[in-house]
């Protein structure tokens, strides 16, 4: 059995004028959120041996206030290819993790870390999280999947359950989206 998590990137600053895409900041928002969910993970105990990541600013930025709520050291190793990529090519990055890490975290962007999960997770109608994740996988949310496989290179369609899908606003409704 190998453990995935999948972490979504805060809500990040449209009001900042970067020139590029990838160098978009966190908003306010997004670093609460970020905060909270790391701490959230920390209160369920979730240990991580692995974790990948986009280097993206709003992923970094993302991934450096959560640490601070997890209170756990973990050295990120940064990936480009996990900038918007997409549901094939993460699902390669996750069939090339090291057999030696169980549980692995990875942080990125939408559409493809909802379409990962949605490739990842039967539509049998049996997982109520899934339903979830398909009407809309929000900034700065973690779902956990276990996978039902060995090896990190057998990881294919419909090989995993998801565990938890836990979205900033569950944990706070201030952080909803209606706010801002």
């Amino acid at each position: 059995m190998k453990r995935l998590t999948l972490l979504r990137h805060a809500k990040s600053d449209w009001d900042d004028p970067v020139e590029r895409d990838f160098d978009r900041p966190l908003n306010r928002r997004g670093e609460k959120a970020a905060l909270l969910i790391g701490q959230f993970a920390r209160s369920r105990k979730m240990q991580f041996d692995l974790l990948v990541a986009s280097p993206a600013m709003r992923v970094v930025q993302t991934l450096d206030t959560f640490l601070e709520g997890y209170s756990d050291p973990l050295e990120p190793h940064w990936d480009r290819r996990i900038y918007l990529a997409s549901v094939a090519t993460l699902l390669d990055l996750v069939r090339d993790l090291p057999e030696t890490a169980d549980s692995a975290i990875m942080a990125g962007h939408n559409p493809g870390l909802e379409e990962l999960i949605l490739e990842l997770v039967p539509d049998d109608g049996a997982s109520p999280l899934r339903e979830d994740v398909e009407v809309k996988f929000p900034t700065a949310s973690l779902a956990v999947l276990d996978l039902a496989i060995d090896r990190w290179a057998d990881a294919k369609q419909d090989v995993a359950t998801l565990v938890s899908f836990t979205r900033p606003r569950d944990l706070d409704p201030a952080l909803g989206p209606e706010t801002r």
